[in-house]
């Protein structure tokens, strides 16, 4: 399994950004997508993520402000950020894993694979 995140980039507060994830080989059917980001010196925290279920969840720290969303079709899932702020400066990062019962999908320890992070950067 591998994941791309792409979209980031520089900008001014109160803008927005559009992060994709394309998810490529061979999944579980019942998946769960999740973003994380970490800041320089914080640890990775939990964004957002989406279940094969459509059940969908957000940290309090965005939640009214972005929006997760898949296209199956294309494999990719999507992290629409509005209203940006500078605390929002981070790597983000996109997971994916199966959908297990048990497991936490806020919990980053529950996520086998990872893609490389994207840079979001949002200046005041």
């Amino acid at each position: 399994v591998q994941l791309q995140a792409s979209g980031g980039g520089l900008v001014q507060a109160g803008d927005s950004l559009r992060l994709s994830c394309e998810v490529s080989g061979r999944i579980s059917s019942y998946y769960r997508v999740g973003w994380f980001r970490q800041a320089p010196g914080k640890e990775r925290e939990f964004v957002a993520c989406i279940r094969w279920t459509r059940a969908i969840y957000y940290s309090d720290s965005v939640k009214g402000r972005f929006t997760i969303s898949s296209d199956n079709a294309k494999n990719t899932v999507y992290l629409q950020m509005n209203s940006l702020k500078p605390e929002d400066t981070a790597v983000y990062y996109c997971a994916c894993d199966q959908d297990r019962s048990g497991t936490d999908p806020r919990m980053a320890s529950h996520y086998a694979f990872w893609g490389k992070g994207t840079q979001v950067t949002v200046s005041s």
